[in-house]
Parts: C-alpha cells; sequence; structure tokens
C-alpha cells in the first residue's frame, strides 16, 4: 500500500492544518498515513533552524497566513492561548497509542483540542478526555507515557527526520521525497497518484 509518512509536532499550527486534510487525501489516493510526532526544538536545535515566530513580522505574518488556510481549509483555527504550549506529554502519547492502531485519531483529537479549541494538551486530566474522545483507555496509555521505550522512541523519530533532511513540521515522505508544509499537500498527492 502507498503511504504517507507525517512528522509533526503538536505544538505547530501548520502540523494541525496539514492534519486536517490528510484523511481525504488518503482516501483519495488509497492511501496510508504513518503518524511520526517528534519534537520540533529538537530538530531546529539539530539543523540550525529558528521558531518563525521570534521574528515579530514573520509572527505577524505567520497568524494572517494560518487564518487563510483554515479557511480555505474550511476548518476551524485559533491560536492557543499558551503557545508556545508542551506538547511532550501529548506527543508521548501518540507514540504509546501506536500499539492499538489508533495513533492517528488520538493526533487528530489532540490536534483539534489544541487549535480549534484553544485546550490545554499537557494536563493530564484533559489528555484523558482526549484518550476516551479518541475510544482509547487514558490510564495505561498515560502510565506508558514515562516509560523509557516510549520517551526513546519519540526521539528515535526525530532523529529518523533529522538523518533524512526534515528541518521543521510538518514534513511528508512519499518513499524518498520529502515535502515541507501544509501548502505541500497537491504534491505529496501528486506524489501518491504516480507511484
Amino acid at each position: 500500500m502507498k503511504r504517507v509518512e507525517f512528522f509533526f509536532d503538536l505544538t505547530s499550527p501548520y502540523s494541525y492544518l496539514a492534519a486536517t486534510q490528510l484523511e481525504g487525501l488518503a482516501q483519495r489516493t488509497g492511501s496510508e498515513i504513518v503518524w511520526k510526532p517528534l519534537a520540533l526544538g529538537a530538530v531546529f536545535k539539530a539543523t540550525g533552524n529558528a521558531v518563525p515566530a521570534l521574528c515579530q513580522p514573520k509572527a505577524r505574518y505567520m497568524l494572517a497566513d494560518l487564518g487563510r488556510w483554515a479557511t480555505r481549509y474550511g476548518v476551524r483555527f485559533q491560536m492557543n492561548s499558551r503557545f508556545p504550549m508542551n506538547s511532550m506529554r501529548g506527543m508521548r502519547l501518540i507514540v504509546a497509542a501506536e500499539a492499538s492502531g489508533h495513533s492517528g485519531a488520538l493526533a487528530q483529537r489532540l490536534f483539534a483540542a489544541a487549535w480549534a479549541e484553544d485546550r490545554d494538551i499537557a494536563s493530564d486530566d484533559e489528555l484523558r478526555i482526549f484518550c476516551r474522545e479518541a475510544g482509547l483507555d487514558p490510564e495505561p496509555l498515560l502510565a506508558a507515557v514515562e516509560t523509557q521505550a516510549v520517551k526513546d522512541k519519540l526521539r528515535a523519530y526525530g532523529e529518523e527526520a533529522v538523518a533524512r533532511g526534515v528541518f521543521g513540521a510538518p514534513a511528508m515522505f512519499v518513499g524518498d521525497q520529502l515535502f515541507w508544509g501544509n501548502d505541500r499537500l497537491d504534491f505529496v498527492e501528486a506524489a501518491l497518484t504516480a507511484a
């Protein structure tokens, strides 16, 4: 089966926007989405990249741009009042959910909570709710978040991404082809169609 490897960080609003489009893309192309969370700060450090919001003119532009993309996609968007938020537990939770085959559903729920509902994705109480809403039992997943295996797998996704040329999020691979940014989904779809 054709597949898209989707590298993302829950703190990335552009990753949220891309994620809202993945299900439709997968259906149109008969593809599978492989969800690979990573710690974007570590990727920036490893590649010498910088947080876009640190440049004030770019930050102002980015806020307007995010709104335009949300309108184009027909999805809700609001800047999270906790930005920059701590996404580490949420991303580890997604890694822990891989064994159940529901990491994508959980990632989608956490993205919506962060970027459409202005909810706290660092709160265990909230994470329990999001797990249940994604059809998952929260307690074993929250326990797994603290395990070395889950921490190591999250770190490994980031290291894999950097080794393959990723410098930011969202980053998507179709085979060895890298596509960066939610505005490259048409190229992702073309690559999948050609595959």
